[in-house]
């Protein structure tokens, strides 16, 4: 399997285009429980261009119907990309220190239920929740400083490349 490097540029224009908007393309998943991880998955994919076909294990649509647990949930993304040994995007998790603009970053409660994904769409200065700004779905945003959210656990998950 080769490795080749993520395109955060490509990510992050699909990040601004899309932001506020839905592309037709995907399902809008915003009544049924969210659609944040399905827009961090998008912003993914187009910095990468390399979908995980694994039934039930890996990343990727086809249609609403015909997708992976990671394409729309936030703990399966989780697990696939920081254990994903295949194709597509593979993740660490690290500290805030090492984020830069096309990272993800997912929000949890005080139970350890981690329940909204997040695309870092730009950094001003170092990388802290003040110099980190945020693009979602489910509740639109674009250029949010991740101060601006409230929550009990964080966690950062810088991708490292993809697998094609």
């Amino acid at each position: 399997m080769k490795q080749i490097s993520y395109n955060r540029e490509k990510a992050i224009a699909y990040c601004t285009q899309w932001a506020k908007k839905r592309n037709p393309a995907y399902q809008d998943f915003s009544t049924m429980g969210g659609d944040c991880t399905n827009f961090i998955s998008q912003c993914l994919y187009a910095g990468s261009g390399v979908m995980n076909t694994t039934p039930n294990y890996g990343w990727y649509y086809r249609s609403a119907k015909d997708r992976a647990p990671a394409w729309t949930g936030v703990e399966p993304l989780y697990r696939f990309l920081t254990g994903n040994g295949g194709k597509g995007p593979f993740a660490k998790e690290c500290s805030i220190e090492n984020m830069i603009p096309g990272d993800v970053i997912q929000l949890g409660d005080e139970t350890g239920h981690f329940y909204h994904s997040l695309f870092i769409s730009g950094i001003d200065g170092a990388p802290t929740p003040e110099g980190i700004f945020i693009s979602t779905h489910t509740f639109d945003a674009h250029m949010r400083q991740l101060s601006t959210y409230v929550f009990a656990n964080i966690r950062f998950l810088h991708i490292e490349g993809i697998r094609t």
